[in-house]
């Protein structure tokens, strides 16, 4: 989206910008550090602080004829956010029975939430939301099962602006409070120069090995995605530093772009931070923030372990070598000068796994040991004037981020009243359930298939969020743990990015790789194949999600690593050598086989990959003969 032209250069300035997002990064430090204020005050505050940041940010139109829209709707932003202040005590008596002025307000605050959220995420969201909207108002002229009673302006402005259920909700609860935290935190990171430092590190720890710049992508990229939690935004960071490298180490274009597309992908699912979506599915299952990170951990290292080992054998299969020593930074020198950086993080990790309090303090006293660290002991310290302008940074930078997923959790919360309201996620898992005639593995295939449809169009936690609200219950329906269902559905929206037709992260590579977008997406889809595997295996063996025993669970990750090593050897074609496809077949039944707990599914993949290598080495040792028999024939 431009924000060229818009009422921000025309009227206002830059200067009032950054005041405003100044202030709203510092609201939010100020209620995580002090106590949040009421869920509806802090919501309202936040959401418009957003309208106004997006209202100046992102222009409606190239005509200046025009400014006049942008000045009403931000007249409109504040009336709202004030209205919310006057009379938020008595929001919960005027559930059912809006005055004209909570009516005005609501439709004004309905309005302003689609309009920033088509400016910051483009219109599928909102025609989502609109058709939700239509679906509540219309539904008697709905076929079937979707029918049901139609409800009127007041009763729909009631569930969504008068309620907990609607706008005001968990999904803007998360975004307000914990998700914005942890946006500032990851802001924080950047002003410091913690993305060209994590690169660094990452250069100076694998830069020399077999394919060293394929793996710094790896590397890095999973750091800085599992702050940023956007694989678009991940890739235009970190991959105009690697995919050029890796070209010029041999790499070709489209496998470099894939590389990078999977790896920037793979962040959302990377604890503790997982972009928004923990923070979200805490909030909307009751499951504690600190196990559903425990969960997700053994599928996230089996991810970025399957794509390590693809980036390796596809530098073997092509005879490349890593970076020259010369080239790299010292991996020492890399390690004191990220002390500063590093500290806040191991922070932020005891904070989160160990003491366990909540995602909000962690943030809030990581931030104050980041800024601390910088000031003493980081680039510029003790240097007032460059400290302050990189806190002033960091503060505006924060803000700027977090008004995307912030717009799209408002809208969300749009679509979960009208869920709520009308009952069809009950109506939609009871489709799920007769379509797939009481098979999971259907139901899962169906869900997946929705979760990857509305992952292409959404951001990936507002594709979770809409998804979750209607899917996961039919998952539940057929004896499925919640959490297995939520992350089933959270996994495939978040790897929409990187599956053709609209791979949107893959097309991002591309472009920076100069290669074929369609061939780039096919690539990463390729080198993501694991990501598409996982949670059908976690959904039957909950191992893999740390659910059992420790000796079954270390068993489980043993074997599902050893068949991770096979889908890697299968899917580039190469171990060893450059196997024949009946070989990477093989190896391929050998994955399936491994990553799927179970003893007779293990016995099965060994004995598949036993095949495998004995063909390589029998193929080896006939080789070797021949070369020997030429020897002497000579």
């Amino acid at each position: 989206m431009s924000t060229d032209g818009g009422l921000t250069s025309r009227h206002i300035g830059k200067t009032v910008v950054t005041i405003i997002a100044v202030a709203l990064s510092l609201f939010q430090l100020y209620t995580a550090g002090f106590g949040v204020l009421t869920p509806v005050l802090q919501r309202a505050t936040h959401i418009t602080f957003v309208f106004v940041l997006v209202l100046l940010l992102f222009n409606t139109t190239k005509k200046a004829r025009f400014w006049w829209l942008d000045a009403m709707l931000l007249i409109g932003a504040v009336a709202t956010g004030i209205y919310m202040w006057l009379t938020y005590q008595t929001l919960v008596f005027r559930a059912g029975d809006p005055t004209n002025l909570d009516m005005i307000m609501g439709i004004a605050t309905i309005v302003l939430i689609l309009e920033v959220t088509r400016r910051t995420t483009g219109w599928p969201l909102v025609i989502i939301a609109v058709l939700a909207l239509v679906y509540a108002r219309f539904g008697p002229y709905f076929p079937g099962i979707l029918s049901h009673k139609a409800y009127s302006l007041e009763r729909i402005i009631s569930q969504l602006y008068l309620s907990m259920e609607g706008i005001w909700g968990v999904t803007l609860g998360v975004a307000a409070t914990m998700v914005a935290l942890f946006v500032l935190f990851g802001a924080f990171l950047e002003a410091t120069g913690g993305g060209k430092i994590f690169i660094e590190l990452a250069f100076s720890i694998a830069g020399k090995s077999t394919g060293g710049p394929a793996k710094v992508a790896v590397v890095s990229s999973g750091l800085m995605g599992t702050i940023s939690g956007s694989p678009v935004a991940n890739v235009a960071t970190v991959g105009t530093f690697t995919i050029p490298l890796m070209k010029r180490l041999g790499y070709d274009p489209h496998v470099a772009g894939g590389i990078e597309a999977v790896a920037s992908s793979g962040g959302a699912i990377m604890p503790p931070v997982m972009g928004a979506g923990a923070f979200v599915m805490s909030e909307m299952t009751g499951i504690p923030y600190s196990r559903i990170c425990i969960a997700a951990a053994i599928p996230a290292v089996l991810y970025y372990l399957s794509l390590f080992l693809a980036v390796h054998f596809e530098a073997k299969r092509k005879g490349m070598k890593g970076l020259p020593a010369a080239e790299l930074p010292n991996l020492r020198a890399t390690l004191q000068k990220s002390l500063f950086l590093l500290i806040p993080i191991f922070v932020l990790l005891y904070l989160l796994v160990i003491v366990q309090v909540s995602p909000m303090k962690a943030a809030f006293w990581s931030i104050l040991v980041l800024l601390l660290t910088s000031i003493t002991i980081g680039p510029e310290r003790f240097n007032f004037r460059a400290n302050l302008a990189f806190i002033l940074s960091a503060l505006e930078k924060g803000a700027r981020d977090v008004l995307t997923v912030s717009a799209a959790c408002a809208a969300a919360g749009i679509i979960i009243g009208v869920i709520a309201q009308t009952g069809i996620g009950l109506t939609f898992s009871s489709i799920v359930v007769e379509a797939a005639g009481g098979r999971l593995i259907l139901a899962l295939a169906l869900t997946m298939v929705a979760s990857i449809i509305l992952g292409m169009g959404l951001p990936p936690t507002a594709a979770y969020i809409v998804l979750a609200a209607m899917g996961a219950p039919a998952l539940v329906q057929m004896n499925v743990p919640v959490l297995i269902a939520h992350l089933f559905i959270f996994y495939f929206s978040v790897f929409a990015p990187i599956t053709p037709p609209v791979a949107l992260a893959a097309y991002t590579a591309a472009g920076i790789a100069e290669s074929d977008p369609m061939r780039t997406g096919v690539t990463a889809f390729r080198l993501g194949l694991v990501a598409f595997l996982i949670p059908y295996m976690f959904t039957y063996g909950p191992s893999l999600v740390a659910v059992g025993a420790a000796g079954e669970i270390i068993m489980t990750v043993i074997m599902a690593c050893i068949g991770v090593f096979c889908l890697a050897a299968a899917v580039i074609g190469w171990m060893m050598e450059s196997l024949s496809w009946f070989e990477r077949l093989i190896f391929f039944g050998a994955a399936l086989s491994l990553i799927d707990p179970g003893l007779l599914t293990d016995l099965l993949g060994l004995a598949l990959l036993g095949i495998a290598m004995l063909s390589i080495l029998l193929r080896r040792r006939r080789m070797l003969q021949i070369a020997e028999r030429k020897e002497v024939a000579k």
